[in-house]
Order: structure tokens, then sequence, then C-alpha cells
């Protein structure tokens, strides 16, 4: 079975072809720009990397072009789009009624386009994909793998905001938190490095990137997690605020004369470390300079470690008890640094990362010192993979019925 992913950006299209007869990734790429003249695609098959002008105004007309790459001779992927037996979604919220992959039909996509307020610069593109695919594909089975969803199974205490509970009942404002995928793949994948059975594991999950968040993983199921109502809560990101007293927003909004919708904008594309450094958006411009010297550099690379430590503090008392903190994302994978700055504000927990194992990037690895009363391991994530055996496994069930 050939399971084709996609993750549907703003102005983007991530894909991968994946043959699950041996999880084999057989073409994958991104279509940029979508929406402009000068949008491409770059495709990837056999380790060879094709970049191809070609203008895509449209969703559409940028899933229309992949396909026509994947039946390309050229490539020699496959002969037909027939052997495409599903396509799998990763949509960033489902709100409350999605609590695991499901597939699309109109029920769904109207839950995902109630939930467009709490995703709304993820779920409009998502949303666009699968009508898309509806239309170049049709008939195809489709799921959709929503990252909010592994989120659900949060005790109501923990996802409930302190504000009158009717906003709660009639909007439905709570946490949700966001990368479920790459949490829960990670975290498997954690219990199978060690040959555990999940359900008896304590795990806390380090999703680290442009966007970035933490989870408690009890047994498998999520109990904690750092994002909130959208993508922009939690800890400090690259040019996301993360949590904040939230009379700093009405004070800046009085002080500045801001809409609800600039304020918004301030808060997800000009705050976070790129706000306090006044450095261009790109981690590793600001983590250099902080190396350099520039002291609002050092300040924000301080903050951003200080708050995912006192994250994973929170984490541990949400279980009661750690087994393991697992590194991943672009930042989590690749910024030796980074992790050697969180964990030596865990010391007191008796967490030990060992430097000489931390040497490394984007590789499966244990990080921990020998003496360390927490194992650290860096994995990296796939949540492609992740998606395409949802997929699979919600098709072939669905096709027995």
């Amino acid at each position: 079975m050939k399971i084709l992913v996609l993750n549907c950006g703003s102005s983007s299209l991530k894909y991968q072809l994946i043959d699950m007869e041996n999880e084999e990734v057989i073409a994958s790429g991104k279509y940029e720009r979508i929406g402009e003249k000068e949008s491409f695609i770059v495709h990837k098959v056999n380790g060879e990397k094709y970049q191809i002008a070609k203008t895509a105004m449209n969703h559409e007309e940028a899933i229309d072009f992949t396909l026509k790459q994947l039946v390309n001779p050229k490539y020699k992927v496959i002969d037909s789009l027939d052997e495409v037996s599903a396509i799998g979604h990763r949509i960033v919220n489902g709100g409350e009624k999605i609590l695991k992959p499901m597939l699309v039909n109109d029920e769904v996509l109207q839950i995902l386009n109630e939930a467009i307020d709490f995703a709304p610069v993820h779920n409009p593109a998502g949303i666009s994909g699968i009508e898309a695919c509806r239309r170049v594909m049709p008939g195809k089975p489709m799921v959709v793998v929503v990252d909010t969803a592994f989120h659900q199974t949060m005790p109501e205490e923990r996802y409930i905001f302190p504000i009158p509970y009717k906003f709660y009942k009639q909007y439905h404002i709570r946490k949700y938190g966001a990368h479920g995928t790459s949490h829960m793949y990670v975290a498997k994948r954690y219990a199978e490095i060690k040959n555990k059975d999940i359900e008896s594991l304590k795990i806390i999950t380090c999703h680290l990137g442009q966007g970035a968040s933490l989870c408690a993983v009890d047994g498998g199921r999520s109990v904690e997690t750092s994002m909130g109502l959208t993508p922009l809560g939690g800890i400090p990101m690259v040019t996301r605020s993360g949590d904040l007293d939230p009379s700093v927003i009405t004070f800046i909004m009085k002080k500045e004369n801001l809409s609800a919708e600039q304020v918004e904008s301030l808060l997800n594309k000009q705050s976070g470390l790129t706000g306090i450094s006044g450095l261009s958006p790109d981690f590793r411009e600001i983590e250099n300079s902080s190396i350099e010297g520039n002291e609002r550099a050092v300040i924000a690379i301080k903050h951003f470690n200080y708050e995912i430590a006192a994250y994973i503090a929170k984490c541990a008392i949400a279980m009661g008890r750690v087994d393991a903190i697992v590194f991943t994302g672009g930042i989590g994978e690749n910024q030796i640094r980074i992790r050697e700055g969180i964990c030596k504000n865990l010391e007191f927990m008796g967490i030990k990362i060992d430097n000489d194992k931390n040497n490394i990037r984007g590789e499966e690895k244990q990080l921990s010192a020998d003496d360390s009363k927490v194992e650290i391991y860096l994995i990296p994530t796939n949540e492609e993979l992740m998606i395409a055996k949802e997929t699979k496994a919600l098709v072939e069930k669905n096709s027995k019925k």
C-alpha cells in the first residue's frame, strides 16, 4: 500500500509518498510560494533533487502538478495514480469533536471549518488541500490526522482556563495544544527503542522548532501540554510570544492604539526570541549572536532555556515521575547548546546530560549521563510516517466493514 501524506501551509505544500510495505519514502518534496507567479516545487526522488519553476495560484494547481511528478517517467516513482491507496492530511486543530484520525466526509470538513478560529493560519490551508484532492483525485480515500486529537486525553482541570466558565461552554475556549502527531511519534519510538510497553512509561517530549511545545505523555496518553487555545501559547518561540500576563496585551493595545488583529500579528510574528534579541527570525542567527556576546541575544537564549526547563518541571508534576525526556524538532534535534542549556537548569532534579554524547545532530541517541536519574534522548520526529500509519490502519479497518 502506498500512502500520500500532505501537509498544507498557507502558501506551501509538503508531501511524501510512502510505500507502507517497508515504510520507505519513495518521493517527497515541497511546493513553495503558492499563490504567486514565482511559485516552484522541489521534488526529491532517489536522493536527487529537482527544482521546477511552475506557477500555482492555489493548492489545487499545486497538488495537480505534484501528482503529475509522481507519475512522470523521468523519476520512475509510480506508473499510475491508481497505485496511491489513500491520502493522509495533517491538520492542526479539530476542536473537541475530533478525538482520533477520521475519514474525510462533509461532517468532518464542517468540524474543521468550525475550528478555524483556533488555528487561523493553519486550518484554512489544510482544508484547501483536502478540497483540492477531492477535485483532483475524486473518490480516493482520505484521512485527517489532527494534532489536537492527541491532547484530548488531558483532564479538564488542566485544559480549562481560569475565566468565566460560560466562555468555555459557549465558545469552547480551552487549551488544545499542538504538535500532537510529533509528540505521539517520538514517545512511541522511545518505547520501541527501550523495548518497553509505552503504557508503563512516563515521557516528556520536547518538540522544539519554529513552533515549539512540550507534552507529558503518561502511558501513551497526553496529560499536559504547553500550547494553549492556539499555537501562540506556551513556551516562547522564534517569533511567537508564548504565555504572557494578559495585561501586557491590553497595555500595548492602549499605548499603541492597536486593534486585536494588529496585536495578534505582533505576538505571532514579531515577538518571542526575535522580539527580545531584535534580530531576524532565524534561530541559528540568534544563537550564534548569543555565543558572540550580543547581550540581547544572550538574554533571549537564556529565557528560552529557562522557560522550557520550567515547563519540563510542570510536566513532571503532571505525571508524578519521569522516565525520559525526548528532544525533537529542528531546534531540539540540531542545537547542541540548547539541549545542554535546558538540562543545566534541571540538574537539581538529578537530570544530567553527557556533553560528549550530546555532541550530535539529527540522530537517534541517548544523551544522558550515566548517573542521570532520568534518561535523555534525541529522536528525530517523523510526523509523515505517523500520519501514513494512521491512514493505512483506518483505511484497512474501513474496508473490512
